[in-house]
């Protein structure tokens, strides 16, 4: 007994030592060194917001002067503009590293969270993440839309898949907002274009049962399918295409696949476009198919009309932004080829 009461003894102020020496020194370090990078970050974002105000009246004084500039002073107050601009990129690309206010959107999803991510491989790994679940999601709902076209004819089962169409374009959209907020360079409609599939499958969900939604049931099924399919072909051939990019040192880390064409797209992917195409034009023909079903004399539904006009702005947006982007690039090229 007199020899155990000697081990405890002992061993309490080892363990006491051990704690006090190593774990709680480790800790107080780590406050330590947390406290100097939450200044530092505070020193570096005060200095960027700074730099780039000056940057903006520069480039304002810029435009002013160019108007009464000669050819030389023009030269120069372009070759001026085009340092602001790198400038800016060099700001962009260090503000990704810097925590920044939400937006409006993720200040109401999520409130006032700092959304950031710290390290190259953190931010990486949750844009692959981001891919991988569009991907997994757009097999799911491939195989949502052949059941209840080809198998379950039940308005339960058809809500089930409206209601995981809002899931995955709400989740989409929240998941976006924070790639972008940790410098992901995705912007204009295809940013857009998810909310607005939003709002559509929110209208196609608490669209009622009746004579017109069975008249347009079966055509927003297999439009679902072809939808999928074309998005998994989309999201496949993007993944390699930009990770080879990637490896050539002409894209950023954090570029993401989209639901559309874009530029850096041209080499390898231009066999899409038919699809996308006949996705776009099957858009507008679901809008012609709604604008004729409010018409009709059964039709008391103002989900209808909604829906028209919500398919006609997917249908316009989705259109003329993969034109807009073919005519640039042709042009860039036909450009290309014009010089000796």
């Amino acid at each position: 007994m007199e020899k155990a009461a000697c081990l405890s003894t002992d061993y309490v102020p080892i363990t006491e030592s051990w704690s006090l020496c190593s774990g709680e020194e480790t800790h107080r370090i780590y406050r330590q060194k947390l406290e100097e990078l939450t200044a530092l970050q505070t020193s570096c974002s005060s200095s960027i917001s700074k730099q780039k105000t000056r940057l903006r009246d520069l480039k304002r004084a810029l435009q002013r002067y160019k108007r009464h500039a000669s050819r030389e002073e023009a030269e120069l107050v372009q070759q001026i503009d085009a340092n602001i601009k790198e400038r800016q990129n060099i700001f962009f690309d260090m503000m990704a590293y810097l925590p920044k206010k939400n937006g409006l959107y993720l200040n109401l999803v999520l409130g006032n969270v700092n959304v950031t991510l710290l390290s190259k491989q953190a931010k990486f790994a949750y844009k692959d993440e981001y891919e991988k679940f569009k991907l997994y999601l757009t097999i799911i709902l491939l195989l949502g839309a052949v059941a209840c076209r080809f198998v379950l004819y039940y308005r339960v089962t058809d809500e089930l898949f409206n209601f995981l169409l809002v899931w995955y374009y709400c989740t989409l959209t929240i998941r976006e907002s924070i790639l972008i907020s940790n410098g992901s360079r995705i912007k204009g409609w295809w940013v857009s274009h998810h909310y607005v599939s939003t709002f559509l499958s929110g209208v196609m969900l608490t669209w009622p049962n009746g004579l017109i939604y069975q008249k347009f049931r079966n055509q927003f099924l297999a439009f679902s399918i072809f939808q999928s399919c074309v998005q998994f072909m989309q999201y496949y051939y993007q993944r390699g295409c930009l990770y080879r990019l990637r490896a050539l040192g002409e894209r950023n880390h954090l570029d993401l696949t989209v639901e559309g064409f874009q530029s850096w797209m041209w080499r390898g992917l231009t066999f899409l476009l038919p699809f996308l195409f006949c996705g776009h034009f099957w858009q507008l023909y679901n809008a012609v198919t709604l604008f004729e079903l409010s018409t009709h004399e059964e039709c008391r539904e103002w989900q209808v009309f909604v829906l028209a006009l919500t398919f006609l702005v997917l249908f316009l947006g989705n259109f003329l932004t993969t034109l807009k982007v073919v005519h640039t690039k042709l042009q860039k090229n036909r450009s290309k080829a014009k010089k000796p």
